[in-house]
């Protein structure tokens, strides 16, 4: 329990339940604490951490918090993964590349119907063969649920290629510059107030993104990958209203923008946004940022 709990949807994982200790593997609390998590106000630590002191963080975790316990559903589909699937897809369900289980690629793409769909009758024109034949219903169901919990992150909208990253992949040239509708309006039928956003703007986003918008805050020397420089010609051009109301709600995988869902209302989203855009991306024509 912390003083932040209350105020955090979803409230921080606590490591000591069941459930916590039967679906944290290591790796991917290692990804957890590397990457941050989609759609929580858990950051990726990454940019402040090397390699080896997150995995201590989270080795002292598993030692202090966490005693291994497995409910029999767990272990049985532990046991049929271990039998049937790891010798391809890995112990750790980390594939033979970097698109196993564990990255975001899985999260954002496998659902459970679409791999209940998969082991039953298999992938043409892969290696992939159908279980449906040897195994029952219920031990794929075991199969399917035990990578799900042990090995991949949960999907959410905002990870490239979605639409809080305008549709553009993570692999996109820094050269080329999105068009985009910049007079669209705040989704969901808001209207932002500037006035409030600039007061939370300056509270809780200029340490990192700049007081100016220019991302020189005092947190920016810190931070890789650095903070959105909302002034550069990228955002004037593609950063409108409805990209920057999904950016700041669910955050952004890999960096230590959180998503803020997890702590604003929608309508408090609307007035950081309606703030970024009039004071940075559109601001007056005489050059003069809004007031908060």
């Amino acid at each position: 329990m912390s003083r932040a709990r209350n105020s955090l949807v979803p409230p921080p994982r606590d490591f000591t339940t069941p459930d916590a200790i039967e679906q944290l593997t290591r790796e991917r609390m290692i990804a957890s604490v590397t990457h941050g998590r989609p759609g929580t106000a858990m950051v990726g630590w990454t940019t402040q951490l090397s390699a080896a002191e997150i995995e201590t963080v989270v080795d002292y975790i598993r030692e202090t918090f966490m005693k291994p316990r497995a409910s029999p559903e767990l272990a049985r589909g532990r046991e049929l993964y271990a039998r049937n699937c790891a010798s391809c897809h890995g112990r750790a369900g980390q594939g033979a590349s970097a698109n196993g289980f564990t990255s975001p690629q899985a999260a954002a793409q496998l659902t459970r119907e679409r791999m209940l769909t998969a082991v039953t009758q298999g992938r043409p024109g892969t290696a992939m063969m159908a279980f449906g034949p040897t195994l029952a219903a219920a031990d794929i169901a075991a199969i399917v649920d035990f990578v799900r919990g042990a090995f991949m992150m949960p999907s959410i909208e905002g990870l490239s290629g979605t639409r809080a990253h305008a549709g553009s992949s993570a692999t996109q040239s820094k050269t080329s510059t999105p068009t985009a509708d910049m007079e669209a309006a705040m989704p969901k039928g808001l209207k932002g107030n500037p006035g409030r956003g600039g007061k939370f703007y300056q509270a809780n986003c200029a340490t990192c993104h700049g007081e100016r918008g220019d991302g020189q805050g005092r947190r920016a020397y810190f931070i890789r990958p650095k903070p959105r420089n909302f002034l550069e010609a990228p955002a004037k051009a593609a950063y409108n209203r409805p990209f920057l109301f999904a950016a700041i709600t669910t955050g952004k995988l890999g960096t230590e923008m959180p998503a803020w869902s997890k702590v604003l209302s929608d309508q408090q989203i609307a007035d950081v946004a309606e703030y970024v855009y009039g004071a940075f991306i559109r601001p007056p024509t005489n050059g003069a940022a809004r007031k908060p």
